[in-house]
């Protein structure tokens, strides 16, 4: 991994705003103020609290990963879904 260090001086505006440019056009990022004088802006990704669950158990995001995989693969069932036995599974799950 390269790291790149560029410094260039920019001005907040009234509000305290610095414009970033164009490479966080439209990204989420995490401000972190370190201290009185140092600010560390970092991209980052946002999962929505209801899907983080998935990210936080290994089983499942194997699971789904896998089956991801498979779709790709084409490798799908050729019959339809047994709509009874996935409404039951539904129940168990949590919302």
């Amino acid at each position: 991994m390269t790291i790149r260090t560029q410094a260039r001086h920019k001005s907040a505006d009234s509000k305290g705003r610095v414009a970033l440019g164009g490479h966080f056009a439209n990204r989420a990022v995490i401000v972190e103020h370190r201290g009185d004088d140092e600010v560390i802006v970092r991209l980052a990704r946002v999962i929505p609290e209801r899907e983080a669950w998935l990210y936080e158990n290994p089983k499942a995001l194997a699971s789904v990963r896998r089956g991801l995989d498979q779709a790709r693969k084409g490798n799908v069932a050729k019959l339809p879904p047994d709509i009874k036995k996935a409404a039951k599974l539904a129940e168990r799950l949590e919302d």
